[in-house]
């Protein structure tokens, strides 16, 4: 019996989304990835049931680790709550503008909207980030530090206010529409005139 290895399965993710990258989802074939992998087809099904299941792997993997990091910054109760949000969003407008995170978001929603993919890697991802903001803005909220409201209509308003004008551009290659700095402290200004304490 063959012993599953965590290094083999983060080698066979790296090599998935090298391939997915190059040639898209469905021209990219298992037996590609496991050349690229240095192993059998056979290998790569012990890991992964399906292509489909290997991608969405790849394209959450890839950026999962840093996602929560991100949120980690929110987790600060003790200070003054539009420096944390500051912090958080610059954080996360570098995080989803870098070349390798627009990368994954162009793939996933093109191949995601053609399959049943679409809802996995939106419910598995986006979605997941968005409802552990909720959960940290929650606190927030318990602190007394945010003014008591939905979290996630807040959350949902904050990554909304963060992504304006950064987000859209850079799916484009366009250049965003305010500088980092800016967008953010609009952000955070126009988010706690709507949330903040009164």
């Amino acid at each position: 019996m063959r012993v599953k290895t965590e290094s083999r399965r983060q080698s066979i993710i790296e090599a998935a989304l090298e391939v997915f990258k190059e040639v898209g989802y469905e021209r990219a074939s298992m037996a590609e990835i496991s050349a690229r992998v240095g192993g059998s087809k056979a290998t790569l099904y012990n890991y992964f049931k399906s292509k489909e299941e290997l991608f969405a792997a790849a394209m959450l993997e890839a950026i999962e680790e840093q996602g929560l990091q991100l949120l980690a910054l929110l987790d600060r109760e003790d200070a003054d709550v539009a420096v944390v949000l500051r912090n958080f969003g610059s954080a996360f407008m570098r995080f989803v503008t870098s070349a390798k995170v627009l990368s994954i978001i162009r793939m996933a929603m093109a191949e995601g909207a053609n399959s049943s993919l679409g809802p996995l890697l939106y419910a598995r991802g986006p979605q997941r980030v968005w409802q552990e903001m909720a959960s940290r803005l929650a606190g927030l909220m318990d602190a007394g530090v945010l003014r008591k409201s939905d979290p996630e209509i807040a959350a949902l308003h904050f990554k909304g206010l963060l992504e304006a004008g950064f987000l859209e551009p850079a799916l484009y290659g366009a250049p965003p529409r305010l500088d980092e700095e800016t967008g953010t402290r609009w952000a955070v200004d126009v988010f706690l005139r709507a949330y903040g304490r009164q």
